[in-house]
Formats: C-alpha cells, sequence, structure tokens
C-alpha cells in the first residue's frame, strides 16, 4: 500500500539532499579553490617585498637577504605548523645563488617568471619568481605543495564538519514538519474509524485546512447521497411490502372460497379472481425488478441491437394483454437505428406501451413510433385512454404515486417511476403530454448516437 507519508518523507529527503550534496561539493571546489589564491598571493606578496627591501638595502642581494622572506604576511595560526613555511632563493642574472632561506632545495626552484611548479630534491614547490632587472635579481618564494595540499584539504574538512551534522538535523526537521503537515489528515481518518455506520451528518469543516476542505465537501456530498439512498430504500422496501400484502391476502381470501365454494359458479368466480390477483402481482414483482435494473444501470458491453426491433419484441409481449381489452396496437418503425442498452430501454417501452393499453377503451388503438430527427431518436407511445390529470403532472413519475386516472384503479404506481429511471440512465429524456383529441402522448427522447 503507497503511504502518502513515507512518499512525501522520501521526496522531501532526496530534494533536501541533492540540495546539500551539491552545495557542499560547490562549498568545497570553491575553499579550496580561494585557498590557492590566498597562498598564491602570499607568495607574490613576499617575493615583491624581498625584492623592495633588497632595493632600500642599496640593491646588495647578501646572505641573509633571503631571510626576509620570513616577513611576509602569515596565515592565522591553525595549529598544524602551517604559519611559517615559505622558502626564498634569490639569483642573479649571471646564474649565481646570491641568498637562500633556511630549509630551502640545494636545487634552483624555478626556471621562469611567474607562478610555476617544480620537483627539486624530490620535493613539489609552488614557486612564484618576482623579476628585478634594475638590480638585475630574480626572487623565488615557494612553499611545499605537500603542505599546501594539506592546509586546503583540512580548511575543507572543517567546512565539511558542520555540513555533516546539519544532514541529519535536516532529516530530523523534515520529518516533524511532513508529521505536523499530515496531522490534520490523521485526525479525520481517526474521525471517520471512530464513526457508527448509521452516522451520515456531515463533517465540521469550519477549522479543517484548506487542503482537506474538497475532500470533505466531497464526504460530505456522498454521505448525503447515501442519505438519501438509504431514505429511498426503505420508502421502497415499505412500499413494496405494503404492496404485495394486498393481493396476496386477497389470493388467500379467494383460495378459501374456491376451496368452501356451494357451487361450480361460486368456484369459478373465486378462480377467475385468483387468476387477476397472481397476473396484477406478477406484473408488480416485475415492475419491481425493472426498477432495480434501471435505479442500478451500469455500463454494459452487451452487443448493439436495432430499436425497431426491440419495440417490435415489446409489442409482441403485449399483444395477449392488447387482445383482451380489445385494443388495437399499430407500430411505425421505419427508421434505422441500433442501441446497446436493450435491457433498459426495453422495460421503459414495456411499461409505457402496458400502461397505454390498460388505460385505453375497448376499441381504441395505441400508436407505438420510432423516428429521427437530427441527431434525437423519438420513441412516441399515443393512446386515447383519459390521460392524465394536470394535477397530477409533477408527482406522475414518482414510485408509487396513483394518479386519478391510473389503469384500472389498481396499478402499483410504478410504471413510469421505472420509465424515468431508465430512460436517465440512457442520457435521454421523458416527456408526457396531452394528446390533441384526447389521449395521452409519452415520448422517449435519445442521442442518436448508440445507447
Amino acid at each position: 500500500m503507497i503511504s502518502i507519508r513515507r512518499r512525501l518523507l522520501t521526496i522531501l529527503l532526496l530534494a533536501t539532499g541533492a540540495i546539500w550534496l551539491s552545495a557542499v561539493i560547490w562549498i568545497q571546489h570553491s575553499t579550496r579553490t580561494e585557498v590557492g589564491h590566498v597562498l598564491d598571493r602570499r607568495l607574490q606578496e613576499s617575493a615583491q617585498m624581498v625584492a623592495s627591501l633588497i632595493r632600500r638595502g642599496g640593491g646588495i642581494a647578501g646572505p641573509e637577504a633571503a631571510a626576509l622572506a620570513e616577513a611576509a604576511p602569515a596565515l592565522a595560526e591553525t595549529g598544524r605548523g602551517f604559519a611559517r613555511q615559505l622558502i626564498c632563493q634569490v639569483w642573479g642574472f649571471d646564474g649565481q645563488l646570491k641568498s637562500q632561506s633556511d630549509g630551502a632545495p640545494a636545487g634552483r626552484l624555478a626556471r621562469q617568471e611567474g607562478f610555476s611548479e617544480r620537483a627539486v630534491d624530490g620535493e613539489v614547490w609552488r614557486v612564484y619568481t618576482h623579476v628585478d632587472r634594475d638590480l638585475g635579481i630574480r626572487v623565488m618564494v615557494g612553499d611545499a605543495r605537500s603542505m599546501r595540499d594539506r592546509l586546503v584539504h583540512g580548511v575543507a574538512m572543517g567546512l565539511l564538519a558542520p555540513a555533516m551534522l546539519v544532514l541529519p538535523l535536516l532529516a530530523a526537521l523534515i520529518w516533524l514538519a511532513v508529521r505536523s503537515g499530515l496531522a490534520p489528515l490523521d485526525r479525520l481518518a481517526q474521525a471517520l474509524s471512530r464513526r457508527p455506520a448509521t452516522d451520515l451528518s456531515p463533517l465540521g469543516e469550519t477549522r479543517a485546512p484548506a487542503e482537506l476542505r474538497p475532500m470533505i465537501e466531497a464526504l460530505n456530498g456522498l454521505f448525503h447521497r447515501v442519505e438519501g439512498l438509504r431514505e429511498r430504500e426503505r420508502s421502497f422496501t415499505a412500499f413494496a411490502a405494503h404492496e404485495l400484502k394486498t393481493p396476496l391476502a386477497g389470493l388467500k381470501t379467494q383460495a378459501q372460497v374456491a376451496t368452501l365454494a356451494p357451487d361450480a359458479a361460486t368456484r369459478d368466480r373465486a378462480l377467475a379472481q385468483i387468476a387477476q390477483g397472481v397476473d396484477r402481482t406478477d406484473r408488480m414483482v416485475r415492475q419491481l425488478l425493472d426498477m432495480t435494473a434501471a435505479e442500478n444501470a451500469v455500463d454494459g458491453t452487451a452487443p448493439a441491437e436495432d430499436g425497431a426491433r426491440i419495440l417490435a419484441d415489446v409489442a409482441g409481449e403485449l399483444a395477449g394483454l392488447a387482445q383482451a381489452r380489445g385494443v388495437a396496437l399499430r407500430l411505425e418503425t421505419g427508421t434505422a437505428w441500433r442501441s446497446t442498452q436493450a435491457a433498459l430501454l426495453a422495460p421503459a417501452l414495456r411499461n409505457l406501451l402496458e400502461n397505454a393499453i390498460l388505460a385505453s377503451p375497448k376499441g381504441a388503438s395505441v400508436e407505438a413510433r420510432l423516428t429521427r430527427e437530427g441527431e434525437r431518436i423519438r420513441f412516441s407511445v399515443l393512446d386515447r385512454g383519459p390521460g392524465i390529470a394536470e394535477a397530477d403532472r409533477p408527482h406522475i413519475t414518482e414510485r408509487f404515486y396513483r394518479g386519478a386516472a391510473s389503469p384500472s384503479g389498481g396499478g402499483s404506481g410504478l410504471g413510469l417511476a421505472i420509465v424515468a429511471a431508465a430512460v436517465e440512465a440512457l442520457g435521454g429524456e421523458l416527456r408526457l403530454s396531452p394528446r390533441k383529441g384526447g389521449g395521452e402522448q409519452a415520448e422517449i427522447i435519445l442521442p442518436a448516437a448508440p445507447a
């Protein structure tokens, strides 16, 4: 499992470590360079000073002249013997050694003017040669390369020690900062873990950091939707139990009547009532299943089916009901269109057609059409029944709502609710309007792109 804390801590440590390492490398390089420049400047000033003192002494470079280099500016005392380590030689233009300081090698320190390096008597020397042409001398002041390297290394290591001490302190500070920064997230997780499953009240966001507020708002929105869904499920269960209880009680009563019937006519009437009760219960159970499917629709991978074939199949299923009611079904399906959501479209069309058949008087006809208008597909179902009362229209698609003109007065109140839920899942629109000349016109309008 990916930990945000661990990931953030790793990123910050790596980034800080990279910056720290770059800074250390840069400081080391710049320190070595600057110390080298200081030492070179010390050699140059010492050589020029010796030449100047010889000039003031009358221009004679006696044996003790090279010792004047001891008066050169000293380095800060470090306790490692670096303060006085300069050597000096004074050579004449005639190639004769005029003077040299104690500890100077026997051989000539340099062959060229300015800065140079040369190995003499097994030691590499860094030398600055000052040429005074008026006096005819060359003043060479140098120090051992090994001494310079030890000095530079000592200075660099002295800077590295505090840098190494800073690194763990930085890591500790980063860890504390990450821990403190993610503390509100931990508190939110603890608050959610302590909540009982029945508590769907909103989370307080007054004191929450700005970064957590979108998450809290999303959670509160989720709680609100879940609470709404739970309330719908509770009402759905209560209504379904009530609606199923009535026909089952009627079936039981009619079964008792048929069992105790004194004659065949009474028994046949009771059996007919049982058959009607079974049909009503079957329709309600089917509608409950359709409602569940419509409200829990998911994107399917079913093959595309012809829209006209879907409508024709639904009409075929209801042909027996239409014949029993004395109602004619007329289909107009000349438009070519395919859908991958037949599982949602078929129940919607079936409920519209079934409502239209049940609402139509004997001898009337119900028309079902499939047409295309630009980028929209329109399924229309038209009947000549009493239509929907204006007072019922705002509520007619609510579950278990029965309008004043409910078919036979015994509908479940689920038919149009199923249609509305299915059409919403299909990304379409349900329109219900009075039909000119009487009756009702129901339309399902869908995007022309395959659904």
